[in-house]
């Protein structure tokens, strides 16, 4: 492949995936387009510069702004506004012309060039409501998910793609569940050849964590900090978990995707940490002491947050069984490498992070 656009480029998805192609590529053009709205995405376009990925500034709800593109051959969508509670605090528009109509005009971009279309979705795509059904049980650090379930497609591994999709998920995740549905249109009608991996919770170094997106990195950096941390809903106990994904794992899966399209052409996939790397916020703290040498206040707040749920698992069956992918890296390496990237670049952190 000599030619890759990765759509929200200099975030930290993006950013990630471009740098590591062009290290591992240095003879593909890659070329990162962004808005540059999210706070901390202008310090990556140092990293971008100096590594030889090209940068365009734009936007995807501009179909203009795509007009002045090269072609290429493989269009990586990683836009996207990502929390969980935008549309929900505030008015809805920028989500959806960023979330939907951005991945339209991806989309139409990729047809126009015959591009292959590899598209970061989210777990937020399932149902709260139907989440919320899942049997649990309580242990000491943690909620787990009971062998015994009503439900389809759900397991003790997790979340498995036939999961039901009926019911509420928040703006977000049905934005990227639209988007998910007129990507199977494309591939269809138009013959495009597409992946959607959903996502589960991605962290590491370079990502700006907030509340509602990148809790892993926002932990870390509270107790980096010394600054106080609070578990709020389902009993104020810090005992719901998420499965996370290094972004190094993440960018294993998408290169072996582009080098092996024919194989995974059509296919929508989970793509998560899985039972193996999950951890509740409690066991995150016990981590983020050990690795920080710090301990945080921490207060409780037993009420439930608007779209929070107690427990997301990804089961990676389909994706492990058509690939052989997996992930390789642990939670406490992904500690680790944050804390490591924290003290590396603490004055230029500090302002935003803190």
């Amino acid at each position: 492949m000599k030619s890759l656009l990765i759509t929200g480029g200099a975030g930290f998805v993006g950013s990630a995936l471009a740098l590591q192609f062009k290290q591992n590529h240095p003879d593909c053009r890659v070329i990162a387009f962004d808005n540059l709205k999210r706070r901390g995405s202008e310090l990556n376009l140092p990293r971008l510069r100096a590594a030889g990925v090209e940068f365009v500034h734009g936007d995807v709800r501009a179909k203009e702004d795509f007009d002045a593109l090269p072609p290429v051959e493989a269009l990586i969508e990683a836009s996207a506004e990502p929390s969980v509670l935008a549309g929900l605090t505030s008015a809805p528009d920028y989500l959806i012309n960023t979330n939907l109509g951005g991945t339209v005009n991806c989309l139409n971009y990729a047809r126009q060039h015959g591009a292959a279309f590899i598209f970061l979705s989210t777990s937020r795509i399932y149902p709260i409501n139907q989440i919320e059904q899942i049997r649990l049980e309580e242990t000491a650090t943690r909620f787990e998910i009971s062998a015994e379930q009503a439900l389809g497609g759900v397991s003790l591994a997790g979340l498995a793609e036939g999961f039901p999709l009926e019911g509420y998920r928040s703006l977000y995740g049905a934005t990227k569940l639209c988007s998910e549905y007129l990507i199977q249109e494309y591939h269809h009608f138009y013959g495009l050849r597409t992946v959607i991996n959903r996502c589960g919770v991605l962290a590491g170094p370079w990502q700006m964590g907030k509340v509602d997106q990148g809790v892993v990195v926002l932990w870390v950096a509270r107790h980096f900090w010394q600054q106080p941390l609070g578990y709020f809903g389902f009993g104020g106990t810090g005992k719901q978990v998420r499965d996370v994904l290094h972004i190094d794992d993440l960018f294993d899966l998408v290169e072996y995707q582009l080098q092996h399209l024919g194989q995974v052409n059509g296919h929508t996939l989970n793509v998560g940490g899985g039972r193996g790397t999950s951890v509740s916020l409690q066991e995150l703290t016990a981590l983020c002491q050990r690795v920080t040498g710090h301990t945080v206040p921490i207060s409780s707040q037993a009420e439930n947050r608007q779209a929070d749920i107690a427990l997301y698992l990804t089961d990676n069956s389909r994706v492990t069984a058509l690939t052989g992918w997996q992930p390789r890296r642990s939670v406490e390496q992904l500690v680790e490498d944050v804390y490591g990237w924290l003290r590396a670049h603490e004055a230029q952190l500090k302002p935003i992070l803190a």
